[in-house]
């Protein structure tokens, strides 16, 4: 089971059996291998190296073997870094290269067929985040998002940094806000832009992989990877553009209780039905969001119009998502 991270067979069969056994020193360790204590020594090195073994305290030491869920955790961490380790000194091995084999073509896209080595290759990316992941995201969807993203909640967790750039049809998808409230509240930095042109996911600014179609059948079938060059550079690019012309994603906020309270709600409630407006959602949408009605959509719509002096709806939204110093 282990072979794959590097431990030796040998190494893992004794890491099985102090699975079934109570506590053991390495002398009744090795007499239940059937091997001698100079060969069952250094095993036991290797695996507490590992994570694979406890030493609890006492005289004699006596070995624990670490729970299989827990190991494999301890395993793909050390195998990550590892990987992130190798990739580094890769890079730098690049500068020993000759000028005219350090930046072809053809190293720079790849092009995955097949929705296992694009869902595949899609996990390895978002897994070795360390810095930074940036998301371009929009429909059409093979499947409707249901809950968050894991893989993006470990790169939050390992404190990276995640900004994710929605099209308004995303935030239509019945149940979208409920994930996006959830992503936030772990740290995702979420903005809205009515013209979001591709699904694309950049890590780290090395590594890119988008769809190599806008048909929805097709998306998860087919994909480019784009690493370090001008092409990268230019999606890493067109992402800031595209993010400096956002807007924030607005979530629900909890006002104080009582009549100052009330008007405090209200307020928020505009904010966000504004915010809404300008990324660009339909009426439906926005009033799903609020939980209010077509009608009283319109009619609080067109209150704040004429107290904004705006003359449309986008312009209204816009003009209250850039400025948070207007008093509604």
């Amino acid at each position: 089971m282990f072979e794959p991270f590097g431990v030796l067979a040998s190494d893992e069969a004794l890491y099985r059996l102090l699975l079934r056994h109570p506590p053991l020193d390495t002398a009744r360790l090795a007499a239940e291998a059937g091997r001698t204590e100079a060969e069952t020594a250094p095993a036991v090195e290797r695996l507490a190296e590992l994570g694979l073994v406890t030493l609890l305290p006492g005289a004699p030491v006596r070995l624990v073997a670490t729970r299989p869920d827990a190991a494999v955790d301890q395993l793909t961490v050390r195998w990550q870094d590892q990987v992130a380790v190798a990739r580094t000194a890769a890079t730098a091995l690049v500068a020993d290269l000759p000028v005219d084999r350090r930046h072809r073509p053809e190293d720079q896209v790849e092009i995955l067929f097949g929705r296992g080595s694009v869902a595949a290759r899609f996990d390895r990316l978002q897994r070795s985040v360390r810095r930074e992941l940036l998301v371009l995201d929009r429909p059409p969807y093979a499947q409707e998002p249901a809950e968050p993203n894991g893989a993006e909640l470990e790169i939050l967790a390992r404190g990276a940094r995640v900004r994710g750039l929605y099209a308004p049809e995303a935030l239509e998808v019945p149940g979208a806000f409920d994930v996006f409230e959830a992503v936030v509240a772990a740290g995702e930095q979420a903005r809205v832009h009515t013209d979001v042109p591709l699904k694309l996911a950049v890590a780290d600014a090395s590594t890119a992989i988008l769809p190599f179609s806008r048909e929805a059948h097709e998306m998860v079938d087919s994909a480019f990877v784009i690493h370090e060059g001008a092409l990268l550079d230019a999606l890493v690019q067109l992402f800031e553009l595209l993010w400096a012309a956002a807007v924030p994603v607005p979530g629900r906020g909890e006002p104080a209780g009582g009549a100052a309270g009330e008007r405090a709600g209200e307020a928020e409630t505009d904010r966000q039905l504004l915010t809404l407006l300008a990324a660009g959602l339909k009426d439906e949408a926005v009033a799903r969001r609020l939980g209010v009605s077509a009608r009283t959509l319109n009619r609080r719509v067109s209150a704040l119009m004429l107290r904004l002096g705006a003359r449309t709806r986008f312009q209204a939204g816009l003009q209250a998502a850039r400025n948070d110093a207007i008093d509604l």
